[in-house]
């Protein structure tokens, strides 16, 4: 049986919020950062600043491919699929 992949079982992320702030000298970031999203646009900036924090640490790589082979066919695939 296959294991469910889990990418952050090849990253400690418990303290993320500590190592950006040395990346970050924005005000609303770190108060961000400190006290936590009170609202759902600052829960997305926070993921947004995890995203970053990711990145500036290399661990984007063991994000999951995006399947981009999906949507390759066009409107008219579609008609003419439907026509025959």
């Amino acid at each position: 049986m296959i294991k469910n992949y889990d990418p952050r079982d090849f990253y400690d992320d418990s303290n993320w919020k500590q190592e950006i702030r040395g990346y970050t000298s924005n005000q609303f970031e770190l108060k961000l950062l400190e006290e936590g999203a009170k609202s759902h646009m600052q829960g997305i900036y926070l993921g947004s600043l995890y995203c970053k924090w990711k990145k500036i640490k290399g661990y984007d790589k063991y994000d999951p491919i995006e399947n981009e082979g999906q949507l390759q066919s066009s409107f008219l695939d579609f008609e003419k699929k439907i026509s025959q």
